[in-house]
């Protein structure tokens, strides 16, 4: 009887094993991060610009776009690196200066670390497209802004976006789109989404972010919606300051997570926070980048959405004008985030990060958490 008992155990653990393959993969990601420093493990959390890890540039230059960026990996950002490792690199037009170049250079970025960085950049189609609308001129199809997509009313159109913008960007060696834009740009005084955005109409924008998803997987990028809880709904722009939603989360789940949520149904990898304020959600002006309640307990929690969070850029005046980088890499931290881009002073932040750590403000597990999705979606990458 025994013996039965055995075989039969047995062979239900084999039919999970053979219906779940990723239990093996889930426990190589996590013996790896037995493996891993305290900094190595903190360093997966933060996506940079490759001109953070140049002595040349100080915080205010690293945001100067007039000024020719990081083009080449050094020796000098191969020490850095070593002290101070990060998870990825965001990409910038001041990064690139032709074809030839911009393979080299993702080449040599993916060559880095042990854990090979992710490489992103900004390529909506529109205005904001780093690679597309270089003078360079890299001979891809630019696209007109999203609400004009949006307009057309064809959901075809928006799927040839994402396949277009992804291969062009895997040809290039990106790994993640950081679009398409999930806003529904409800408010005509708006400086900074407009037609980024699919419209003002939430059903409509729901289809085309589903369909640009669908097409930047086709076309063999991660896809990364963007700014939760949505920004369309502000009259300032967090580049620069302040900005607010002055929604409750009712009218916002009517309008805002429409759209995001049918992005989360269509599997986009990460999910990108937006600096505003949503007093009438949280009870205070503290960014959604910062609040456990948006990002842990709606995000997470309410939509379920088990990807990759990453904020948008620390460096921004919203966040900049308030807290220090060390103060938003722990405040950000502690709400849930995954990925910290761009902090405006990296160095300071790693550093902040690794002492709250050691200090028990964040606990480590807290750390492994992230660094367990993280390797996750570099693991699964990877094997595709």
């Amino acid at each position: 009887m025994m013996k039965k008992h055995l075989l039969r155990g047995a062979a239900v653990l084999l039919a999970v094993l053979l219906i779940c393959p990723t239990f093996a993969e889930e426990d190589a990601v996590m013996q790896k991060i037995k493996t891993m420093t305290l900094r190595e493990k903190v360093g997966q959390l933060f996506m940079i610009r490759p001109d953070a890890l140049e002595g040349r540039f100080g915080p205010a230059e690293l945001e100067d776009n007039s000024i020719t960026g990081t083009v080449q990996v050094t020796g000098e950002m191969r020490e850095k690196y070593a002290q101070y490792p990060c998870g990825g690199f965001a990409l910038f037009r001041k990064n690139i200066l032709s074809a030839d170049q911009l393979l080299t250079f993702t080449g040599h970025l993916h060559a880095m670390g042990t854990i090979t960085p992710l490489l992103g950049i900004d390529e909506e189609g529109g205005r904001i497209a780093r690679i597309a609308n270089h003078p360079a001129n890299f001979g891809v199809t630019k696209f007109p802004p999203m609400g004009q997509i949006a307009a057309s009313g064809d959901d075809v159109q928006a799927f040839e976006v994402g396949v277009t913008i992804g291969q062009y960007l895997k040809r290039y060696g990106l790994d993640v789109d950081f679009a398409p834009v999930a806003d529904v740009n409800t408010n005509p005084l708006n400086p900074v989404i407009g037609d980024r955005a699919f419209g003002d109409d939430p059903e409509t924008a729901a289809r085309m972010v589903q369909s640009v998803i669908r097409g930047l997987h086709e076309g063999g990028v991660a896809s990364c919606i963007k700014h939760f809880p949505g920004h369309g709904d502000t009259s300032t722009d967090t580049h620069t300051g302040y900005a607010e939603t002055k929604k409750t989360w009712e009218e916002i789940s009517a309008c805002e997570m429409v759209s995001f949520r049918a992005g989360i149904a269509a599997g986009t990898d990460f999910v990108m926070t937006a600096h505003i304020a949503a007093p009438n959600v949280t009870g205070s002006d503290e960014p959604s980048t910062m609040s456990y309640t948006i990002l842990t307990e709606k995000l997470r929690g309410e939509l379920g959405f088990e990807g990759l969070i990453i904020t948008d850029a620390l460096s921004m005046g919203a966040i900049r004008e308030k807290y220090s980088s060390s103060e938003a890499c722990v405040k950000c931290i502690q709400a849930g985030v995954d990925i910290l881009l761009m902090p405006y002073d990296y160095f300071e932040a790693f550093d902040s990060v690794v002492q709250a750590v050691e200090d028990g403000t964040i606990p480590e597990s807290r750390i492994d958490e992230s660094v367990y999705r993280i390797l996750k979606f570099k693991t699964e990458k990877t094997s595709q």
